[in-house]
């Protein structure tokens, strides 16, 4: 197959666009190879840059981060590479860098798809076809080559002639997107094995954006998207993610592990509907000289701001992810969302949930089956639901369902306090004092929440602490989702409230169902969250807020109540709104349980 060189300076404009397909980020593997003598192969397709080892010699002799073979091969030397997913592929990096006097004078590449992956293919397999004819190499420096894009491929053979060392392989291509057979089925958009693409970015001096879709949570700051120290009053940072297929939004997952120190203060998500694969920028967008593609930069602002607001500004803590639902999603698909951040920082990982379909507008009458895990969707847990006008999940029936999602003291702040412990206490939320107690044997978090009280002084009203012991509310198995009704829900209009669970088995979990005051003095519907809490965290319901009566799941659960009171069932104690009776139904989904990261 013919093959181009690329100069160095056009790498944007020829792979900006498109997906390291062989990078060990997504799942990229050594499978075979003919000979490592000297430097492994598995050093070809790690991220980082190749380093200089000059100097430093082990028992074969001089190191090399690349992969070297023995001198003196009558033929050449092979090495065998599973992508991380299957992808068409438009071009590579045939990086030599550091090799100088011992580098591969020549290569070509091969590539294949075999959907039967537990056995690989081998060097002499019938099937493997040329993508690059032979091509010279040079010393000590990266060869770009661009290709037709080619079948689809989860395989590649580099050859290199005779022998000698080749620091880096880089295969580019467009994903081949994996996504779940049921339409309904919500699953991460944005991911990379979705089809999802990092399309913009105003600055990624530390960490390049196009991490952010990639699989898992990473291992250290370089595999996130971070941005450079801002010095500017007002200053932001963005990021632009195309999604794989246009999709109804259910929730978003901001991830910042690792980010201790530099995580942003808070964050804000908007969506649209474009044709463009970059959209118009909005007004208060405009792309700095730091962008990439540098090429943005030039274009103007749009007049109009076509975006919508999927998520207002919402803080943000240190090493955790932040679950949160998307609002504004108006029954519309969106095929592109942008995160803002303020006013500047790292953030690890970006899951956008939705679904190509909405369960509305589809002919069946009873959700479909979750479809079974893929590797797009693999580290999240798919569920059946779609979206209403306020960003309330809908099942059929007309029944008003929202998703559970883990709770975070970012995610829980419009409604009240998280009380909990941090293993690490660098992952506790920016300003929370933490000091030595007990002679040393132990950690104090100071005043997490404040006790509140607006009685008026004539009514009695004393402080105390309660327990609850509570019996298993009743989960029901509906299309394979296990969901809780919520009945009714209860507001405190003098005081605040905290339940704190008694003991330390923390398998046990309850839930927890909150709402803003709306207009008519009933709870405001389009507020409503719903969050899944492990029963090392304790909650504060903020005065006058709407919640559910406690909740707990599978077993009895202790816990501990600290209130004030009059005591004796007035309303100014305890409120009630029955919400069948003036809302009609309201349920929750309930997802697997899973430890929420602290």
């Amino acid at each position: 197959m013919a093959s181009e060189r690329i100069p160095l300076d056009q790498f944007s404009q020829a792979f900006g666009s498109a997906t390291e397909l062989s990078s060990v980020a997504i799942g990229g593997q050594i499978v075979s190879v003919s000979d490592e003598f000297f430097a492994e192969a598995f050093h070809l397709l790690l991220v980082e840059p190749p380093p200089s080892l000059k100097g430093q010699f082990g028992p074969k002799g001089a190191l090399y981060s690349g992969w070297e073979s023995r001198r003196h091969n009558p033929t050449f030397d092979w090495v065998i590479i599973k992508l991380g997913t299957t992808g068409k592929i438009v071009g590579f990096d045939i990086d030599t860098t550091h090799f100088n006097g011992n580098e591969a004078p020549q290569a070509s590449i091969e590539a294949l798809y075999q959907a039967d992956t537990s056995v690989p293919p081998t060097a002499d397999d019938r099937r493997w076809s040329e993508v690059i004819s032979r091509v010279d190499l040079g010393p000590s420096s990266r060869h770009l080559f661009a290709i037709d894009a080619s079948q689809p491929a989860n395989y590649i053979k580099l050859n290199m002639y005779p022998d000698g060392g080749i620091a880096r392989l880089r295969a580019y291509g467009h994903v081949v997107p994996v996504r779940p057979d049921q339409s309904k089925t919500l699953y991460d958009v944005a991911h990379v094995f979705s089809g999802g693409r990092v399309v913009f970015t105003s600055d990624q001096h530390f960490g390049v954006g196009s991490n952010l879709i990639l699989p898992g949570r990473g291992k250290d700051m370089g595999d996130g998207w971070e941005t450079k120290r801002s010095r500017q009053p007002a200053h932001k940072d963005w990021v632009i993610i195309k999604l794989g297929e246009p999709s109804y939004l259910s929730h978003f997952v901001v991830d910042t592990a690792h980010f201790k120190g530099n995580f942003p203060q808070y964050c804000e998500i908007h969506g649209i509907n474009s044709n463009s694969n970059i959209p118009p920028h909005s007004p208060g967008y405009a792309p700095p000289p730091t962008c990439n593609p540098p090429s943005e930069h030039e274009l103007p602002v749009s007049s109009e701001d076509s975006w919508t607001l999927l998520l207002p500004q919402t803080y943000l803590g240190p090493h955790r992810e932040h679950s949160l639902q998307a609002e504004n999603t108006k029954l519309a698909p969106f095929t592109h969302v942008r995160l803002t951040i303020y006013p500047d920082g790292g953030v690890k990982r970006v899951r956008v949930i939705g679904s190509s379909q909405n369960v509305a507008e589809a002919s069946a009458t009873h959700a479909a089956p979750v479809a079974e895990s893929t590797t797009a969707v693999r580290s999240l847990r798919p569920h059946e639901a779609t979206l209403d006008e306020a960003g309330a999940l809908v099942v059929p029936g007309g029944n008003t369902t929202i998703l559970a999602l883990p709770l975070t003291p970012e995610a829980f702040a419009p409604y009240g306090q998280v009380i909990q412990s941090y293993p690490d206490v660098h992952a506790a939320p920016r300003n929370t004092k933490i000091t030595e107690a007990n002679f040393g044997t132990a950690l104090k978090y100071h005043k997490l929440a404040l006790l509140e009280s607006s009685y008026l002084s004539d009514v009695n009203a004393t402080a105390g602490i309660s327990v609850y012991r509570c019996e298993p509310a009743k989960v029901r198995d509906e299309d394979e989702h296990r969901v809780v009704t919520v009945a009714a829900l209860e507001r405190h209009p003098y005081t605040n409230q905290a339940f704190i669970p008694l003991g330390s088995d923390k398998h046990k979990n309850y839930l927890v169902a909150v709402a803003r005051n709306g207009n008519d003095d009933g709870p405001d519907l389009s507020t409503l969250r719903a969050f899944l809490v492990d029963a090392d965290q304790g909650v504060v319901y903020n005065t006058a807020v709407w919640h559910l009566p406690m909740t707990v799941l599978d077993e009895i659960m202790d816990l501990a109540c600290v209130e004030t009171q009059i005591g004796n069932g007035d309303k100014a104690d305890c409120e009630v709104v029955d919400l069948q009776e003036r809302y009609g139904s309201v349920k929750v989904i309930i997802p697997p349980a899973s430890r929420s990261n602290s």
